[in-house]
């Protein structure tokens, strides 16, 4: 959590955010033909197998665990991959992207939070600052200038749901950070990959789900780019910005994924940009830079149940 973490790092979370923002591309081509819960098992095969195969390239296989490790990572596959996919696809079915999206954009206050409780990390004025910044950038983004556009309409199912899988994705990243302690961020995803896979599979076969995917080319290069891309690569960057700075500062980054996404959808759907959005994403990314500038001297911690 070092203030002089390399520039690749802070590189890295950026690319992490636009692969996710790519993922909701991705998700519209298998979305029509799938289940939810198809649709999150075929991906995780995929992005298991890449990961399989980036361990015995890079670090000549995986390594042995030892009992309590094997508790972590089974944690991690229940939260990161089992309980949020199922959550999200659960979410998705039911509330509007963006919705979703400004909810999910939650993940770093939750995550910071979560730190500050369980692993004991200062929740400072400016970490604070950054996130709400970053948060008013999102809502401006997705609420195209007005943000009361995005609560005009009733909490119900969906948004639960979706809540639910941003309280996973903030209980996998500070598992991760106990777990990084003795075991590298490739090897970690790989066995939480592994063991929510075989999660996913269970639950699928229990629903009576098990099926292939349709043989259309587009929906095989979408697995491919949220498995390998969006699963794979994109997890395991994302692990090294948890293990260089820490949970807090590196969920921050999950802020700009519906910037991108919107961007996306300009460039490869049509979608028309407007005002809101640039302001939005110049917003996003002043809440991302005041979370992670490096600070001078250490300020007075606030307390997490403070106002």
């Amino acid at each position: 959590m070092s203030a002089g973490a390399p520039a690749s790092v802070y590189a890295k979370l950026v690319a992490v955010a636009a692969i996710w923002g790519g993922t909701f591309i991705a998700a519209r081509v298998v979305a029509p033909s799938m289940s939810a819960p198809a649709a999150a098992l075929w991906r995780y095969l995929v992005a298991t197998t890449a990961l399989v195969a980036f361990t015995l390239v890079y670090e000549r296989g995986l390594p042995p665990l030892t009992r309590r490790q094997w508790t972590g990572v089974l944690l991690l596959g229940a939260t990161g991959v089992m309980l949020y996919n199922l959550g999200f696809m659960a979410g998705m079915e039911r509330i509007p992207a963006s919705r979703g999206s400004l909810i999910v954009a939650l993940n770093p206050a939750a995550t910071m939070l979560g730190a500050a409780l369980f692993l004991g990390e200062p929740l400072t004025r400016t970490r604070v600052v950054g996130v709400v910044v970053a948060l008013v950038g999102v809502v401006l983004v997705l609420g195209h200038g007005n943000p009361l556009d995005l609560f005009r309409g009733h909490v119900g199912l969906g948004e639960l749901f979706i809540f639910g899988a941003v309280l996973s994705w903030a209980a996998y990243t500070l598992i991760g950070k106990r777990v990084l302690v003795d075991l590298s961020p490739l090897a970690a995803t790989t066995y939480a990959s592994i063991c929510g896979t075989a999660m996913l599979a269970v639950v699928t076969a229990l629903a009576g789900d098990l099926a292939l995917p349709p043989p259309q080319w587009q929906a095989w290069a979408a697995f491919a780019f949220l498995g390998v891309l969006g699963t794979g690569v994109a997890f395991v960057w994302f692990y090294d910005g948890v293990r260089r700075l820490g949970p807090a500062r590196s969920a921050v980054f999950v802020n700009l994924v519906p910037v991108f996404a919107i961007a996306f959808g300009v460039l490869m759907l049509g979608e028309e940009v407007d005002a809101s959005m640039l302001l939005g994403g110049a917003i996003v990314i002043a809440g991302v830079w005041l979370l992670n500038r490096p600070a001078r001297n250490v300020p007075a911690p606030i307390a997490a149940g403070a106002a």
